[in-house]
């Protein structure tokens, strides 16, 4: 049977790629294993500056706007999804690291330097300012992949894609699809399972939320870990975990745990929260983004910042895969 176009892997990139090529016109059939999926995080970061650096990626303030119009969309057509545009709170701990941090800060991005008196939720002690991102704030990544894919119209078939071409996708369960292109998405536990290891782009990384009852207050705090809102109650997390060559089962260990709540109690009082449940992904980072030579388009490798940049990476490629099809029909 031939298919127009598959997308493996429905994580944001996936998602989103199946999305926007569905509003394109162009029928997609999306393949996924449904497992250890790291975009169906409970709550997610939409942070134009990045880590304890302060880096900002030359696309970001397009990034952000794009995701949020993007839920206003979905909205509108019936599916919303739990987030909040509260903005995000980066405290640093001093003179240098603010230094280093307003020297990425692009004229464009609205931005504010507050004492940490001024804040909405009780920092710890030591923090010298804290920089507001109004643009910023914080979403649940299962359900607006969810319904990126409802809003698609794209037939989602759960297995594994063992192999793939640029015409042609093979099922573990030995079934072979033709396609008129093939879209690889898949995150770090897709590109272990199928042998592409490290090479695909980058290392993996593992990192781990604490669930809470409740969220120490309603804007997200960023500096090393990061507590933020969630549907329900809150959450304490990071990206924190040695980088490896490939993808392992998820686990927390001891000290890791103890490294997580440390950096919490940094930030500020957890006393009073409840831990409620946990959740651990790998992340896979090395940027792919574009037609490989052997014909395979590619979205991955986004790392953390699958939620900033994902559909708007995504909205150009199927731009590309579109035209890409309409020149070879014509």
């Amino acid at each position: 049977m031939s298919r127009p176009v598959v997308v493996i892997g429905a994580g944001v990139a996936g998602a989103s790629v199946a999305y926007f090529l569905g509003r394109a016109g162009v029928p997609v059939t999306v393949v996924d294993a449904g497992e250890h999926t790291a975009s169906h995080v409970p709550s997610a970061l939409v942070n134009p500056v990045r880590g304890q650096s302060g880096g900002v990626d030359p696309q970001a303030l397009a990034g952000v706007a794009l995701t949020w119009a993007l839920l206003r969309d979905l909205a509108a057509q019936g599916l919303p999804i739990p987030h909040s545009q509260s903005g995000v709170l980066r405290p640093v701990p001093d003179e240098r690291t603010r230094a280093r941090f307003e020297k990425n800060l692009p004229p464009a991005l609205v931005h504010d330097w507050l004492s940490p008196a001024r804040v909405s939720a009780p920092l710890a002690a030591g923090w010298a300012h804290v920089l507001s991102l109004p643009q910023g704030g914080w979403l649940e990544g299962a359900a607006l992949c969810r319904a990126l894919l409802a809003a698609s119209g794209a037939e989602v078939v759960r297995g594994r894609a063992r192999a793939w071409a640029a015409q042609s996708v093979t099922l573990d369960s030995g079934d072979t699809w033709a396609a008129r292109s093939v879209v690889w998405c898949g995150g770090s536990v897709g590109a272990t399972w199928a042998g592409l290891g490290a090479g695909l782009g980058g290392p993996h990384r593992m990192g781990t939320l604490l669930t809470l009852d409740r969220a120490p207050g309603p804007v997200p705090l960023s500096f090393g870990a990061y507590l933020a809102p969630a549907a329900q109650g809150g959450v304490l997390g990071a990206t924190f975990e040695a980088p490896s060559p490939r993808w392992t089962s998820p686990h927390l260990p001891l000290a890791s745990l103890g490294w997580l709540l440390g950096k919490g109690a940094a930030l500020t009082d957890l006393s009073g929260l409840r831990v409620t449940g946990q959740w651990t992904g790998t992340r896979l980072s090395g940027l792919r983004a574009g037609r490989g030579e052997d014909g395979v388009w590619h979205l991955s490798g986004l790392g953390s910042k699958g939620f900033l940049l994902g559909p708007l990476l995504a909205q150009g490629l199927a731009a590309e895969v579109s035209a890409s099809l309409a020149s070879r029909a014509g």
